[in-house]
């Protein structure tokens, strides 16, 4: 019987590939529970093999506790303090008593039985080996065998008991995929999972295009070449940002190839998607104007506030620009990060024109000067008070314009204005009077709430309704007593 332990250990060892310690512990816990029915299922047993002659012993376990432990609920497998030492002086709480017992047979407890408990414990064995090789080859390239196709995804054998899932949203839309047939995908997470797959590839993911770029330019490899970024419409266009590290290489017709056979690769392995290769630049402007290729850009307004740029092109080009339902402006933002608004020409002047002229009447009217000092201050780039008030005086006496004594007229005024404006805030707010009950929030003192009503928090369900960081907009405080202040709020509204 015992050989016949040492030939399954082998047998198991070398069909599965799996070390023969884990064969081992998993008979080991198959005689531990055959055992555990002659005492109890809360019993503890303990079965060991010896790896050399197959023979095993069984051991039935104690944990002993403290006198007073709340944890004492099972005698079959607990044994309290006081008790333990009377055969075991010295004892201390949380050492285990093993008492030997006698053994069952193996052949006791079934063929089937024993297939079952050791066919689990290769596959968690097998599922923790395959985590293993790939937790450190996530951003890879992968290619396998799909094996097959479950509710729209695909499963695709790696070889060596790997199998990796391509989620049907990572899947290339209308690309057939079919049992057989070699497929390459990105390995994107690895799962440790109990049931199910446990390696996640894509084929739609901004990154398997790049490596798959890494793949056809040497120069990429070599470091020559930078990958900057990339945005992609599954299976239909994609647009990809190069750098060249060295300026004697033209970094688009290096990732084009002769006769654009590099290119190609890639959009033979993406179901024929279409790649535009757009030069990076470290101007903004600039990288957007290339990315919105094949348009042609004829002015660029940015809104460096709101991140957003106004792009203007002919208007026979405007939806050559746009493109088929918004692609090609949509991949051009999703590249450079920038909100863009597409128009003709003729409109984004007429709305610049419409913007410098609103900024043109509110100097006027809140600097008191006339139209052609209003004028030069736009010109320059001006757009609100702040600016005038407060950029360097320096920059102001560049204008070739203005003179000193200019400046530092232009510069008061301004600063007079503001302050005019904060003084009437402050006065309107101290108008508004705080209500009872938010005077009655636990944590709440007078002067905060007076801040609090000045900001159109006036009542303690105002204040309930906020998040925390809507609060912390309105006064400074930390976030925990933001917190605790909204949640004293709701308690009284809502009790």
């Amino acid at each position: 019987m015992n050989k016949n332990i040492l030939l399954m250990a082998d047998v198991v060892s070398n069909e599965k590939g799996v070390d023969k310690d884990t064969i081992f512990n998993a008979l080991e816990a198959a005689l531990a529970s055959a055992t555990k029915e002659q005492y109890g299922d809360e019993s503890d047993v303990r079965v060991a093999i010896d790896r050399e002659t197959g023979e095993y012993e069984s051991f039935r376990r104690w944990t002993v506790l403290e006198d007073e432990s709340e944890e004492f609920e099972f005698p079959e497998r607990q044994i309290k303090l006081t008790y333990a030492q009377k055969d075991h002086p010295g004892i201390e709480a949380g050492a285990v008593i093993e008492q030997k017992i006698a053994s069952v047979d193996f052949g006791r407890i079934g063929a089937q039985r024993a297939k079952q408990v050791i066919v689990q414990k290769v596959r968690e064995a097998e599922r923790a080996q395959v985590v293993e090789a790939y937790k450190d080859r996530v951003g890879e390239l992968l290619t396998g065998l799909i094996k097959r196709l479950e509710r729209g995804a695909v499963i695709v054998d790696l070889g060596g008991n790997a199998e990796a899932i391509i989620p049907r949203e990572h899947l290339i839309p209308r690309e057939p995929a079919r049992p057989g047939d070699r497929i390459r995908g990105y390995l994107y997470e690895v799962s440790p999972q109990i049931r199910g797959p446990q390696l996640f590839m894509s084929r739609t993911l901004p990154r398997f295009l790049m490596e798959l770029f890494k793949l056809e330019v040497p120069e990429i490899a070599q470091g020559l070449i930078e990958l900057k970024g990339a945005a992609r419409d599954p299976g239909l266009r994609a647009k990809i940002a190069v750098q060249a590290k060295d300026k004697r290489i033209d970094p688009v017709g290096a990732c084009v190839g002769m006769r654009g056979s590099r290119v190609q690769s890639v959009s033979n392995e993406l179901a024929g998607e279409r790649v535009d290769i757009v030069p990076w630049d470290e101007n903004p402007a600039q990288f957007v104007i290339n990315a919105m290729a094949p348009a042609e850009v004829e002015n660029v307004v940015i809104d460096e506030e709101a991140h957003a740029m106004s792009i203007g092109v002919a208007e026979d080009k405007l939806a050559q620009a746009i493109g088929r339902g918004g692609q090609n402006v949509r991949l051009a933002s999703e590249l450079t990060a920038w909100t863009l608004n597409v128009m003709t020409t003729t409109d984004l002047e007429s709305k610049k024109d419409e913007e410098n002229r609103g900024v043109l009447e509110m100097f006027m009217a809140e600097l008191d000067v006339d139209a052609e000092v209003a004028g030069v201050l736009v010109d320059e780039g001006f757009t609100t008070l702040d600016e005038v008030a407060y950029v360097p005086a320096e920059e102001l006496l560049h204008i070739e314009e203005f003179d000193d004594a200019i400046v530092e007229e232009l510069r008061s005024r301004a600063q007079d204005v503001l302050l005019t404006k904060a003084i009437a805030k402050a006065e309107r707010a101290a108008d508004v009077a705080p209500a009872e009950d938010l005077l009655a929030v636990e944590g709440m003192t007078e002067e905060l709430a007076y801040t609090l009503a000045g900001a159109g928090i006036v009542t303690a369900e105002n204040l309930a309704d906020l998040a925390t960081d809507e609060l912390l907009e309105v006064i400074e405080m930390d976030e925990n007593g933001a917190q605790a202040l909204i949640m004293s709020a709701r308690q009284k509204v809502y009790a």
